[in-house]
């Protein structure tokens, strides 16, 4: 996999609240269409970009986030289950195509992200997908605030304050 990028226009976001997070700001990954995620067709079977989607994020809070994600569950026994989920899926992915993974941040609650993920090859939308993310304990399986590390964390990413 190549390195991620990250885009988007950073003017302008001083004094942006958590609640209107920067909707410029993209984690994007490279990744190869393979022949495991393929049907008999050629074409990516669907549930595959949930588990692309959710490889996203975890590369996004580790690489972009500078938490490591392993950290959070393991150590820290800290979940981030989807909650709520939409996709629209708009055009094939088959077998040996190269497509972008992105990530944006649409709000940051009390205890909940809303990220907005796609997938494209060059300029054409075959996914795009609306996830409602609920930081929780693993030890009870409750809702948690969001920690403030992350809190913090996501708000330097999206350029709303100095970095530490």
């Amino acid at each position: 996999m190549s390195a991620p990028a990250v885009s988007g226009d950073m003017a302008g976001t001083q004094g942006a609240t958590m609640a209107s997070a920067n909707p410029t700001r993209r984690f994007e990954r490279e990744v190869p269409i393979r022949f495991s995620q393929c049907d008999p067709a050629g074409l990516i079977f669907f549930p595959h970009y949930l588990v692309l989607f959710n490889t996203l994020v975890e590369d996004w809070v580790t690489e972009a986030l500078g938490i490591p994600y392993a950290k959070l569950i393991s150590v820290r026994r800290i979940g981030l289950p989807i909650a709520h989920l939409t996709c629209d899926f708009s055009a094939v992915s088959r077998m040996g195509d190269r497509v972008t993974l992105g990530l944006q941040v649409a709000r940051v609650g009390g205890a909940s992200l809303t990220l907005k993920l796609d997938v494209r090859s060059a300029d054409e939308m075959r996914v795009s997908s609306g996830q409602v993310l609920v930081t929780t304990s693993l030890d009870t399986h409750r809702s948690i605030a969001i920690p403030a590390d992350i809190r913090t964390a996501i708000a330097e990413w999206q350029g709303e304050m100095p970095e530490r």
